[in-house]
């Protein structure tokens, strides 16, 4: 029987294994980016002492920033002839609505590349709406009217003893009076007996006239709005005495019956008795 001795495999002690020296390779170099096929080849038999060679990646482009513009004024006027179509631009690319209508051209296209770059621009240039919708074809609405001023001899809003809304009140408007429409009628009794009322709406637009568009369609000429708001104004005064609108406001609201009472004296001309504790207690020595 043939016996290996441990000598013939090693030492089963070292764990350290010893290494068989590779054999040295040759230097690789690295070409420049844009090298060619060819080029490398070229380069490879001109130095045999360089077993192969790489071609370096081409370095990343950064994306366009404000010092470097994806957009140009050029590019705009090209584009863009007009400022009607350079808004419109402008709004689907970022969103922002621009002013432009009438503004010298080297400002309307600087303004348009500044927006477009990310850059800031004057309020005075950003513009309302949608660029997209011609004005000319839009019914022009009337301006809402102006809320007559509040009277000086009305207390403060913290002087508010009790307060009533109702929505029954007749509208003010012959038409919609005719058709049975209501206001919103809101009325404050102050605790130095002065009553006020203030008609808060509905607020509703009401078309005019009529005339043909360009498309051929029937369209009201204006858009009016029937605004019955009056502002807060005196009902009763201080004093007890009533104004000339007042003392129809009260008899309308008397014909409104409660049980067997009306809404004039159980909601509005309200009268409140302040009692503390001691007046719970003995209401005959309040003069204490």
């Amino acid at each position: 029987m043939n016996k290996t001795t441990p000598a013939s495999e090693g030492n089963i002690w070292d764990d350290v294994s010893k290494e068989t020296p590779k054999k040295k390779s040759k230097a690789e170099v690295t070409l420049p980016a844009g090298t060619t096929k060819e080029q490398a080849r070229d380069f490879l038999e001109a130095n045999p002492d360089h077993d192969s060679v790489s071609v370096a990646r081409p370095a990343a482009v950064a994306a366009p920033t404000i010092n470097s513009p994806e957009y140009d004024t050029e590019g705009l006027m090209t584009d863009f002839p007009t400022a009607t179509d350079l808004e419109r631009f402008v709004f689907d690319e970022t969103g922002v609505v621009l002013s432009l209508k009438g503004r010298a051209n080297s400002l309307k296209y600087q303004t348009a590349m500044a927006v477009l770059n990310g850059e800031p621009v004057d309020p005075k240039y950003i513009g309302s709406g949608n660029p997209y919708l011609d004005r000319a074809d839009l019914v022009p609405e009337e301006p809402m009217k102006a809320l007559p001023p509040r009277d000086p001899e009305i207390p403060a809003r913290t002087e508010v003893q009790n307060e009533f809304f109702t929505a029954f009140v007749p509208h003010s408007d012959p038409e919609y009076h005719a058709r049975g429409v209501k206001m919103h009628c809101t009325f404050r009794k102050y605790k130095n007996g002065c009553i006020t009322y203030e008609v808060l709406g509905p607020i509703e637009p009401k078309p005019y006239g009529e005339k043909i568009d360009k498309f051929g369609r029937m369209r009201p000429e204006i858009i009016k709005w029937t605004d019955p708001r009056t502002g807060e104004q005196i009902v009763q005064r201080e004093d007890g005495t009533m104004t000339p609108i007042g003392r129809r406001l009260k008899a309308m609201m008397q014909t409104l019956k409660y049980n067997d009472s009306n809404q004039w004296l159980k909601y509005i001309d309200r009268d409140f008795v302040s009692l503390d504790q001691r007046a719970a207690q003995n209401p005959w020595d309040l003069a204490k």
